[in-house]
């Protein structure tokens, strides 16, 4: 069962939940800003966003002729993202910002996280803090407290009390209040106003924002009368589901009223609404926080370079890559409704004007503000991704490439493989050892691979690493490194390629790829990685993904819509 501790407001006991911490070994993700931290000159493997296989987790494949089983569920916190969307959905825009506990990303996305790690008593104190400063900020503005009410009661606990409260509740519990909470949080209301009704409403709106039915996802499902076996999602945990997939934020109105019809039980209810919901901007911008943790571009923030040694390379250039990686996946998503998985082949991206520069292509029109749509060279050197800016410096040290980090981000992000953290006694530091008859990155590498604590994960990570080494550490192209000329050819699982040209091509036919970005989005939208007995589902799920031609809206519609995503196990006591 949950285990709710208690936390006192303003005369009001308030439950606030915690999830269990995850106790899996430590990875690169599993700190707030771990995937960030820049490992200067080393360059041996580091920790992984991967599952390593203990804990009890899974996300690997079962025997084919298992049927599929539903996961038991969990109990998601709200992300600081969808806290902020939920206090703007509430209580309107505007409202000053408010310090919250850091999210985490285990396993790369912060659903994860928040699935997966206490909240800590000073996280306790904040939101506590920012129920009272929000509550405040509205209340004591009359014409934002009429707005947000609706009426002007007339007395504590009165009528337009009750039916404010009962309104507010449900976008705030993303279900109605049941009887008893009404009475309690109008209760509340009243014997905290000492005679004011606004100010008993502000209190109960503080108390509100504080309780767990509003922090955490209560999505616990009810007996299915179609399979004893399992349980389904009420409509009133889809709404949500669905909300927080498609928007990172709370159900609407509308989402909610189709929940209560009972629509959201139906294939085609479900479908209807997430088409609503991915026609709404909210869509675009939810489908850009899932890329970003996805493809890692918080890690852009952290990136900084020597102007003397890259006088290229500006003080906006990592928000121009950001913005080039944003671009594109919209293209891909909204504007062609195209095969994601061109995001690590194709050759059209957008550029302002210091990108094509860097890229060294023409650019009508692009300026520092303005971006462009261009289609690299035919004959060049990049197409995809992981040959453009964002890919390139993320992966990069300070003053020299790291194959090893490039490799690694290959191997873990677009590919879904495991790599294990470095043995806690292994130097991974190249350095400027005495003894390297070494000239170049990639010769340091093969001579620090000699070493056979090193080689296992290197013989994995590097080959495919060594593919981008014409890049520098701002992405910008070269022939040399250290006055040598660069040998770029690698191999992928033992494929010979040259270049990471020859790799963009190769990933276009590489099942896994799209096999990737299905499991990859099932665990944002779940906050935990595929247990076994759900691979069925996620393999058919992946099916359903080739037959729509990879395209990334219609996998939306078809995990909204999935068994896996709609059923969950009976809770055990484990």
């Amino acid at each position: 069962m949950v285990r709710l501790p208690r936390l006192g407001i303003a005369g009001a006991l308030i439950l606030l939940g915690s999830a269990c911490h995850d106790d899996n070994p430590a990875t690169d993700s599993d700190q707030p800003a771990s995937s960030t931290a820049d490992t200067g000159g080393s360059d041996g493997p580091t920790g992984t966003g991967e599952p390593t296989g203990t804990g009890g987790e899974s996300d690997t494949d079962g025997d084919p002729g298992d049927p599929f089983a539903p996961a038991e569920p969990v109990l998601p916190r709200l992300t600081v993202s969808q806290y902020r969307n939920a206090i703007e959905h509430l209580l309107g825009p505007g409202l000053p910002g408010t310090p919250l506990e850091p999210d985490t990303n285990p396993y790369l996305f912060y659903n994860i996280g928040a699935t997966s790690t206490f909240i800590s008593e000073l996280g306790v104190q904040q939101y506590e803090e920012a129920a009272d400063h929000l509550s405040r900020a509205v209340f004591d503005d009359p014409a934002r407290r009429e707005a947000l009410v609706g009426c002007v009661p007339a007395a504590p606990g009165d009528a337009c009390v009750q039916g404010f409260l009962g309104t507010f509740g449900r976008r705030a519990y993303r279900r109605p209040f049941t009887a008893e909470e009404l009475t309690r949080w109008t209760d509340v209301a009243n014997q905290l106003a000492q005679g004011d009704a606004w100010r008993g409403l502000q209190f109960a709106v503080a108390g509100i924002l504080q309780s767990p039915h509003f922090l955490y996802r209560v999505e616990l499902g009810e007996p299915d009368p179609g399979d004893p076996t399992r349980l389904r999602f009420t409509g009133w945990e889809m709404a949500t589901r669905v909300s927080f997939l498609l928007w990172n934020s709370p159900p609407d109105d509308l989402l909610l009223d189709a929940a209560g019809n009972g629509d959201l039980y139906t294939e085609a209810g479900l479908l209807a609404e997430a088409e609503r919901l991915l026609d709404d901007p909210r869509a675009r911008v939810a489908m850009q926080e899932f890329f970003a943790q996805y493809l890692d571009l918080a890690r852009l923030d952290h990136v900084t370079r020597d102007p003397a040694r890259w006088p290229m390379f500006s003080p906006t250039m990592t928000r121009s890559m950001r913005t080039e990686v944003q671009l594109l996946v919209d293209d891909l998503i909204h504007r062609s409704d195209s095969d994601i998985r061109q995001l690590f082949s194709t050759r059209h991206t957008f550029v302002n004007a210091e990108l094509a520069k860097l890229y060294d292509v023409a650019a009508e029109g692009a300026s520092p503000i303005t971006f462009v749509p261009v289609d690299l060279p035919a004959d060049g050197p990049r197409a995809g991704i992981l040959t453009l800016g964002a890919f390139l410096t993320m992966n990069a040290h300070e003053t020299i490439t790291s194959p090893t980090n490039r490799g690694k981000y290959l191997r873990e992000r677009v590919l879904c493989q495991i790599i294990p953290p470095p043995p806690g006694d292994v130097d991974t530091d190249l350095g400027d050892d005495e003894n390297m008859d070494a000239q170049t990155v990639r010769e340091k590498l093969e001579q620090h691979q000699k070493n056979p604590t090193c080689a296992g994960c290197h013989s994995i990570i590097d080959p495919p690493g060594f593919l981008f080494e014409h890049f520098d550490s701002i992405g910008a192209y070269r022939t040399l490194d250290n006055g040598y000329p660069i040998d770029a050819t690698g191999n992928l699982d033992n494929i010979p390629l040259d270049g990471a040209r020859d790799l963009a091509e190769a990933l276009k036919t590489d099942p896994r790829v799209g096999r990737c970005i299905v499991n990859q989005l099932y665990r944002h939208a779940t906050g935990r990685l595929a247990e076994t007995s759900e691979q069925p589902a996620l393999e058919a799920l992946e099916q359903r993904f080739i037959k729509a031609d990879h395209r990334f809206k219609q996998l939306l519609l078809d995990l909204v819509v999935s068994e896996a995503f709609r059923t969950v196990a009976e809770e055990t006591d484990a």
